[in-house]
């Protein structure tokens, strides 16, 4: 999904699709992209984290996006790739992250003289609140399968519960992963360049990165606590 979008003060938003970098090796060139920085975009288990260029002061944001379509028995997490340079966002995609896309534009088409470091943490913001849906969904299928484990404790309800309980794992180190991003940010000589809008854009990404943190941690911890007890009754009736 290619985007190309004007921004205030004749800046710009672009993103590329990841499979063009790929099929076509001059991207980086076209938009001065570092092939370092490609590599991380390219990487799939990338985690959340930023790059700052002393050289030409390009800083490079690395964010923890939720793949809405499972491949296992849990969710997983895909790396959005975002590029501040001089004049220009540039975004970095794939066919799992996309929806976040299409989001930004919704946001740029309803807005007028958004910066870029607003459009960045905006987007921040976007990408958790995407989480709560599915983060809600997995409380209520927890509480399905504790429901069914007090009636009957068995293996096929105990594997349903670790799974859960895997893939809270790994949103919550996701979910921490952007905190921990969002607070590199706040330490960095960055930080104190941003404008009023953009500091009010920044703080409320992190009021949602925070409580991500927190309700990931909670659902996890309550799911390894059943998962807990349930293997001890098991293990105490076999015995």
């Amino acid at each position: 999904m290619l985007v190309t979008k004007k921004l205030s003060n004749n800046n710009t938003w672009i993103n590329i699709n990841s499979d063009e970098i790929t099929k076509h090796s001059k991207v980086y060139e076209e938009y001065d992209i570092d092939p370092k920085t490609l590599e991380y975009a390219l990487d799939e288990n990338e985690h959340a984290h930023m790059d700052y260029d002393r050289e030409d002061g390009t800083v490079t944001f690395i964010y923890s996006v939720l793949d809405l379509e499972k491949d296992k028995e849990y969710y997983e997490t895909v790396p959005l790739t975002f590029i501040v340079q001089k004049n220009r966002l540039v975004t970095i995609s794939n066919e799992d992250n996309v929806y976040i896309i299409q989001k930004m534009c919704d946001y740029v088409d309803g807005k007028e003289n958004l910066s870029i470091y607003t459009l960045l943490f905006a987007s921040l913001e976007m990408i958790s609140n995407a989480y709560y849906p599915i983060i809600e969904r997995l409380d209520k299928q927890k509480d399905e399968i504790n429901h069914l484990l007090r009636q009957k404790t068995t293996k096929k309800n105990l594997y349903a519960l670790s799974d859960l309980e895997v893939g809270m794992i790994y949103l919550r180190s996701a979910a921490t992963q952007n905190r921990l991003l969002l607070e590199h940010i706040q330490a960095h000589a960055i930080y104190r360049s941003f404008n009023e809008e953009e500091s009010a854009q920044f703080d409320d990404a992190m009021v949602e990165a925070r409580q991500l943190v927190s309700m990931t941690e909670l659902l996890s911890t309550v799911a390894r606590q059943l998962l807990d007890s349930y293997n001890n009754i098991l293990n105490n009736d076999l015995n």
